[in-house]
């Protein structure tokens, strides 16, 4: 089954201005007063959750292991008139980015739980390696936490309409005794209320414990360790409730 980070295009389809617009009071929510001019994603993707931050005049600089989802984001970049660095990498090695150190570093997109717990240690070892003194490391993830604890396999999106064209996206959730997750994604297009497109797609999961994440930034000299929704500019529910959330820890 393909991977929708092979279909960027498709990929793209659920983002929209209302999103841009809420991902850009995240980031001014989330980096008031920190400071900070330069930014690196390690999974940025398309550019759907990061490119907001050179709209706040922000030097920002991506890596990503999806060649496909790179050239979108170049050509968002481009359209928009931004100048940005981009870099094909696995987050579990940044080597690329060897020499550079950046105001903060982060993983955007639930991107970690793409690998084993193990890996998300050594890729946040990875990401401190070019935090500079006193930056900060950023990422944000689904509660899967909540997401084990519910055991829900329907997860339904808001459709999307372009031009005359109705786009929808279920997704179906299936647990594994490692447990590990399967999200199938099942996108379909409709026009006069007739499906004439289907595509779907596999994505494995491996859930990670807020606490390990927590334990990892404190071995590795992070104070400050702030956990907020995602976006940051709504408010954060108890932790057992929220959906998305982020984490925002400086370096000492």
């Amino acid at each position: 089954m393909a991977s929708i980070y092979q279909k960027a295009d498709i990929y793209d389809l659920l983002e929209d201005r209302e999103h841009i617009e809420i991902y850009k009071k995240h980031w001014a929510a989330l980096l008031k007063d920190k400071g900070i001019h330069s930014f690196l994603d390690v999974s940025i993707g398309s550019g759907s959750v990061t490119l907001p931050l050179a709209e706040m005049r922000i030097e920002v600089s991506g890596s990503d292991l999806s060649e496909e989802m790179l050239e979108k984001c170049k050509g968002k970049a481009q359209n928009a008139g931004y100048n940005m660095n981009l870099k094909c990498s696995d987050f579990r090695d940044l080597s690329c980015w060897e020499g550079k150190e950046f105001d903060c570093v982060a993983s955007t997109g639930n991107s970690l739980p793409h690998v084993q717990n193990t890996d998300v240690l050594k890729a946040l070892e990875q990401m401190d390696s070019l935090v500079k003194d006193n930056g900060y490391l950023y990422l944000d993830m689904r509660n899967w936490e909540k997401i084990l604890h519910d055991r829900n396999r329907f997860f339904l999106y808001n459709p999307v309409f372009i031009g005359e064209d109705r786009v929808n996206l279920i997704q179906v959730w299936d647990y594994h005794a490692d447990d590990s997750m399967t999200f199938n994604l099942l996108y379909t297009f409709e026009k006069n209320n007739q499906i004439f497109q289907k595509e779907e797609f596999e994505e494995t999961y491996y859930p990670i414990k807020r606490g390990m994440i927590i334990d990892k930034l404190k071995s590795l000299g992070y104070t400050e360790i702030n956990i907020q929704c995602f976006p940051a500019c709504f408010s954060m529910p108890e932790f057992e409730r929220v959906e998305w959330y982020c984490i925002m820890a400086k370096k000492h």
